[in-house]
């Protein structure tokens, strides 16, 4: 995926992003799926989600208004129980903490069909990749987030939709464009944020990281573990 106009670490920390669910640098591929169980309503606006981490516990309060359909999706992934024993494969300290996705071996759980991008809903609503917001990784497609989130350290705004389309390149907005362009201008959806345990996705960051399964760098070398993540009632 390419972003315009980035400073060189903006860049690099936006691309790694965009392709973590299939490996660093390598091109896009489908997911493989599975069926979790459909999310049941909730009987709260605002429902929030408990993760129990070997660090600690963290709650998150979702945004149904501002991206409904990918609240939808990580309910439905808490319901199924897909999150427990998973971990936090990926942590850069100032950027993000992102899991989700593989379990202790490291291995990636296969996962539902992927949800639309809804990071453009989401910034008219109010909720953007500001510190402390849970937000859909996903490959270069920008409609391609499933399981996998990450959770911002600081107000990351080049993640943002406006940011991203702010930013495309005059040649993508010709009638003729590009293939290529489609993937260009959307950004990453926020969906909800830390309201309780911020300071235990700190201590995440303060955990050293190096290599480990298919990824070169950013892997916890003590493993950050989603004990449990369930609907708090």
């Amino acid at each position: 995926m390419t972003l315009q106009s980035l400073g060189a670490r903006a860049a690099t920390l936006a691309l790694s992003l965009a392709f973590i669910t299939c490996g660093y640098a390598q091109s896009p591929a489908a997911p493989a799926t599975a069926t979790p169980a459909s999310a049941p309503a909730s009987k709260s606006a605002k429902p929030q989600v408990e993760l129990k981490t070997s660090l600690g516990t963290v709650v998150i309060e979702l945004d149904p208004a501002a991206a409904p359909k990918s609240v939808e999706n990580f309910l439905a992934y808490v319901n199924a129980g897909f999150y427990d024993g998973t971990i936090f494969h990926r942590v850069i300290k100032n950027f993000m903490a992102q899991g989700g996705g593989f379990d202790k071996a490291l291995a990636q759980k296969p996962t539902r069909p992927p949800v639309v991008n809804e990071g453009e809903h989401a910034e008219k609503a109010g909720l953007k990749n500001d510190r402390g917001t849970i937000a859909m990784a996903r490959t270069n497609d920008p409609h391609s987030g499933t399981a996998q989130f990450y959770i911002n350290y600081k107000d990351n705004t080049f993640l943002n939709h406006s940011f991203a389309k702010d930013r495309v390149p005059p040649q993508c907005k010709e009638a003729n464009a590009p293939p290529p362009c489609k993937n260009l201008g959307w950004g990453y959806a926020a969906f909800g944020r830390v309201v309780s345990g911020m300071d235990v996705i700190d201590k995440m960051a303060e955990v050293p990281t190096g290599s480990g399964g298919p990824f070169p760098s950013d892997v916890p070398k003590t493993q950050i573990v989603i004990e449990k993540a369930s609907v708090k009632k």
